[in-house]
Order: structure tokens, then sequence, then C-alpha cells
């Protein structure tokens, strides 16, 4: 719990400042000048949307190989393409990147070398904990870490989109503030109406006339006695209860959350359908939601597995790459691709060998023939 504290440590939000009225009537809680104060990403991630959308980017890079080729062909795996960092697996070490990405808009790895200068380790920094320190001209001279100096050259820096002018990356949680802090308000706001908008849970109603001494017996009697376990409350002076229903789309703002859900998955790249979120207005077919998926694998999460593999590449040595294989999430339905599989066969570009391999099943063992 401590390191996940570290992790998410950020700029408290200051306490909103309540509003006195009258005490007759319904008081709707304090809408404060929160829009003053910044989104932090500990904040951020208090909202189950954004939680949602970065666990889709780190589980759908995460379950994905890292091949190492030369010129354009897969050859053995290159070790740090096998385990980045040999203090931690191979999917812990990309989900840490792409949650520094998602989450900070930059992810930074210290380059670890041996005592023959080759690069043996990347472990990644908690980005919000990185300082960069530039020049007059802006070009970055160094990074803080923990009361650590390191040099350019002993740390890799990879951004998620990176602004002219700035040394940092720029993340969703970081551009989209105001759409963040709608949300987070949207939620608080619906969470605190029953608490402080003082509508009541119920009426009592006579059919006589009372007076306030009265009418302060009764509903201190009413208090008193309404949640005993045997759950029957007898009233006496023609008194009877009537509760107050308030509708649940109303009270929880579901149509505000439903909206800033959709804005959030959009801020993020995430198609609804991996939100888990309803579409208004649209009907989600299988085919639709593949291409969904498909559109988020090439325009969304690929902007986070390049700037890996570049960096990756740019410390293995001579021609050697590293790449993600992403075959298995552009892979289409069992029918599908060997409805594929039949016309590549069939047009003789292709060996029944080749599609078992791609398959991941092992050669075709020839049955040995029995003899009497």
């Amino acid at each position: 719990m401590a390191s996940i504290r570290e992790w998410l440590t950020g700029r408290k939000r200051e306490a909103d400042t309540t509003t006195s009225s009258d005490s007759t009537g319904i008081i709707p809680p304090a809408r404060s000048a929160a829009v003053a104060t910044g989104v932090t990403v500990a904040e951020a991630l208090t909202l189950p949307m954004v939680y949602r959308a970065i666990q889709v980017h780190a589980i759908a890079a995460k379950q994905l190989s890292i091949d190492t080729t030369r010129y354009g062909l897969t050859i053995d795996d290159h070790p740090l393409a096998r385990r980045p960092d040999p203090d931690g697996t191979r999917s812990g070490w990309i989900e840490q990147a792409v949650v520094s990405l998602a989450s900070s808009g930059n992810c930074y790895f210290e380059i670890v070398r041996d005592a023959f200068g080759v690069v043996v380790a990347l472990p990644v920094l908690n980005p919000l904990d990185v300082r960069i320190q530039t020049n007059r001209d802006g070009h970055t001279t160094g990074y803080e870490y923990r009361g650590r100096k390191f040099t350019p050259a002993q740390i890799s820096h990879i951004t998620l989109l990176r602004v002219p002018g700035s040394a940092y990356g720029l993340g969703p949680i970081q551009a989209a503030q105001p759409d963040l802090r709608g949300a987070i308000s949207t939620r608080d706001y619906a969470a605190a109406w029953l608490d402080q908008s003082g509508v009541p849970t119920g009426v009592l109603k006579s059919d006589q006339s009372i007076n306030a001494d009265q009418a302060a017996q009764a509903k201190e009697f009413w208090k008193d006695n309404a949640g005993q376990k045997n759950g029957v409350v007898v009233l006496g002076s023609g008194l009877g209860y009537q509760p107050i229903f308030l509708s649940p789309k109303d009270v929880q703002f579901i149509e505000a959350q439903q909206f800033n859900v959709t804005s959030i998955a959009r801020m993020f790249g995430v198609p609804a359908s991996l939100m888990l979120a309803a579409v208004e207005g649209g009907s989600q077919t299988y085919s639709n939601v593949e291409q969904d998926w498909l559109a988020y694998v090439r325009f969304t999460l690929m902007a986070y597995l390049v700037p890996i593999e570049d960096a990756l590449s740019d410390l293995m040595p001579g021609a050697q790459r590293a790449r993600f294989n992403i075959e298995a999430l552009l892979r289409a339905d069992t029918t599908s691709r060997y409805a594929s599989y039949k016309t590549a066969i069939d047009a003789g570009f292709m060996q029944p060998e080749e599609v078992r391999l791609i398959e991941g099943l092992g050669p075709i063992i020839p049955s040995k023939e029995v003899t009497a």
C-alpha cells in the first residue's frame, strides 16, 4: 500500500466551501470553486471510467510478446526483449510502462549497464517523481529522481504526446483537466445530494389540526420506533406515514454520468464496448464491435507500443530491433480465420504446414501402418 500511495502522490484537492441557506425546503449540496484546482492522477483514478480506460490499455499491451528482428526477419530473442527488467516479469514491465504513459504522458527507464557497458536492465521509474532539467534552449541536460541525479545517457524518456517546446509529454489526464473536474464534481454532487440536500425520506400526515409541540413529539416518536426490528410502528391522532421516493435516475444524475463515460472513453481512445458502456442511439453488433477493436489497436494502442519499441531498439546492438507481436489482437474469429486459410491454401501461396505453425500446432506425424 505504501508504494501505491507513493505512486499516486499528488496535490490534495482543496476542501470545498459550503454555503448556508434557509432551513426550509431543499438545500442542494454546495458547488464550490473546485474547477480552480487541478485534477491529480490520484483523483482521476478514483473515477471508474478512467481506471477502466487505463486498465484496458495495460491488459491489451501486457499480453503481447516482444520479438527481436533484424532487417525485418525474426531472430532469437535479445535479453532486453525477453525480460527488460530482471527484477520483474516482461508483462509487468510492459504494464508499468503503459500505465505511466496513460496516466502522465511520460515514461522513464533507468538504463542499467554492466561493467562492459552492455545494457542489462531497464527498470521503470515513477513518472510523477521525475523532474527534467533543461537549459535556456529547452534541451534536456539531466534528470532528478527521488534525490538521485541522472545524465540524459542514463535515462530513456518516452512520451505519449510531445508538445513542441516542452520537455514533458502530455497525457489524457493532463490534457483534459476541465472534463475530468466536471466528471468528479458530478459524481461528488450526486453522492452528496441525499445527505446534504435536506430531502426528507417521508412525511407524517394527520387529518387533524396539531400544533408545533405535537408535531415535534410525533417526529421523535417516529424516529425512535421506525427502525425497530419488528418493522411496525403504531400511530395515533389520525397520523399516517407517506414515504417519498426519489428516482434513482434523477438522484444519481445518470444521464450526466453516462455522458462523462463517453467523454472519457473518447479522451483515452477506448471503444465504448471495451469500457463496458452502452452506446445510446447505436446498435452494437459483432461486426462493428470487431471493427472497433481493430481501430483501437491501430489508432490508440500503437501510440503506446511504438515508443516502447523504439526505446528498446535504440539500446540493442547493430540492426536488431524490438517489435511487439500484435497478431493475437488482430486475429479474427475462428470461422473467419479458417476461411481465409482455406482461400490461401487453395490459391497456392500457403501450405497446411504454415497454417499449423501460425495456429501454434505441431507438424502432422504420419501414423504407422499396423501389419498383421
